[in-house]
Formats: structure tokens, C-alpha cells, sequence
């Protein structure tokens, strides 16, 4: 019976990291795709930034699931990678949150500290999506 839970444990693991990637990638790179082509390049950056800010709580929470799954089914590089890959992504909260006036360098535009924020937050969402990846893999061959 015990491996039937781990079986199943396994599979579900696999499959909310999966979503957690398909979440991922549509935030960090099909939602922009669209803004920046419809939207000026202001209203695009700060639609980017609010997307990546709301979607990274959801997505962790996503991942942590398949973690807690994927120690169950016996998984457990692909719960650590999976942790991993979840703390990444709340990180974005912390990385897009607003920073005070006096924190900007007094040579540096406050616009252009908000957009290397953006960027950052993007280069940090496709690297844990590729971490996630790998722990979908690990999940699915329950390593």
C-alpha cells in the first residue's frame, strides 16, 4: 500500500511542478511578449513588474506542494530542487518590492533602478523555472 502512495505521490509531484513551470514561463515570458507589444514601453514595464510581483506567491506555493509531494513519493532531489525553486520565486517579492527615494544612488533616474528591478526579476524567473524543470524530471524517474 505504501508504494501505492508513493506512486501517486510521485505523479502528483510531478505534475503541480509542471504547472509551476507552465506558470513561470507564461509570467516571465508570454505575458511580457504581449505587454510590450500592446502597451507603451512605461505602462508594459510596471504591467511586467505587477505581474511578476502577484504571480511569484502563487507559483511558490505551487512548487512547495509538489515538494511536500515529491518527498512523499520518495523524490527527494526533486523535493530539495523543487523547495529551492520556490524560495526563488518568492524571492521576487522581495526584489520587485518598492524601494524608498533615499535608497536610489543620487545619480541614478528612480525609472531606471524600477526597470533593472524588472530585470532582474525576469533573469531570476526563467533561472528557477529551469531549476523546476529539473526537479520535474527528477520527480518524474522519483530520484
Amino acid at each position: 500500500m505504501f508504494e501505492n502512495i508513493q506512486s501517486w505521490s510521485a505523479s502528483i509531484a510531478a505534475l503541480l511542478i509542471g504547472v509551476g513551470i507552465g506558470a513561470a514561463w507564461i509570467t516571465a515570458v508570454a505575458s511580457p511578449n504581449c505587454s510590450y507589444d500592446r502597451l507603451d514601453s512605461s505602462r508594459a514595464d510596471g504591467h511586467v513588474r505587477e505581474l511578476l510581483k502577484r504571480n511569484a506567491a502563487s507559483t511558490s506555493a505551487i512548487l512547495l506542494a509538489g515538494a511536500a509531494f515529491a518527498m512523499l513519493g520518495g523524490a527527494v532531489g526533486a523535493a530539495v530542487l523543487s523547495a529551492l525553486a520556490s524560495i526563488g520565486f518568492f524571492s521576487n517579492r522581495w526584489t520587485l518590492s518598492p524601494a524608498k527615494s533615499r535608497e536610489v544612488a543620487p545619480g541614478i533616474k528612480k525609472r531606471a533602478s524600477k526597470k533593472g528591478q524588472r530585470v532582474v526579476a525576469v533573469s531570476l524567473t526563467l533561472m528557477f523555472t529551469a531549476a523546476a524543470a529539473v526537479a520535474g524530471v527528477l520527480a518524474v524517474f522519483r530520484v
